[in-house]
């Protein structure tokens, strides 16, 4: 590569929980700039989460997310690659970084296509989804698995 690669920022932790995790959620949650709202999504999304799941199991509603999101991160991914004239489907790895951003987009994706009131209402729909190990963003987790599974021939072709 002819230039240097990029020097990776530095991420704050959150007010509340003093989480570095949440604020990379709440910056992907983030639209035009505006990340106090998308705090106040997600705090409130994990009070509903709270009420609703948590207090029932015992457990922290931050748990509760962090295992939701474990849930829901993939292990390994398929990248299309040309050979020959032909175009496989070859299952990669997935770097430690690229899972945790891939799964907090897909829950993100997954809880706007919901139907719902509010957008903390679906959040937490989603998280509570995830935590159960159903709903879209589990489901896509599954799917990325199966195709991996499928195409595992064509593993020879890594990069």
């Amino acid at each position: 590569m002819r230039k240097a690669k990029p020097k990776k920022r530095v991420i704050l932790p959150d007010p509340v929980f003093s989480e570095v995790k949440v604020t990379k959620f709440v910056n992907h949650l983030m639209y035009d700039g505006k990340k106090s709202i998308a705090f106040t999504i997600f705090y409130t999304a994990i009070e509903i989460v709270n009420k609703k799941l948590a207090e029932k199991e015992g457990l922290a509603p931050l748990d509760v997310w962090k295992k939701a999101l474990d849930n829901i991160t993939p292990q390994v991914e398929v990248k299309s690659r040309r050979i020959g004239g032909a175009t496989f489907q070859v299952p990669t790895e997935i770097r430690a970084d690229r899972k945790e951003s891939i799964s907090m987009k897909n829950m993100i994706i997954y809880s706007r296509k919901r139907g719902g009131k509010s957008m903390a209402d679906k959040l937490a729909a989603e998280i509570m989804d995830a935590y159960n190990e159903q709903g879209g963003a589990f489901k896509r987790k599954e799917d990325m698995h199966k195709m991996a599974e499928a195409n595992r021939a064509f593993a020879h072709f890594k990069f």
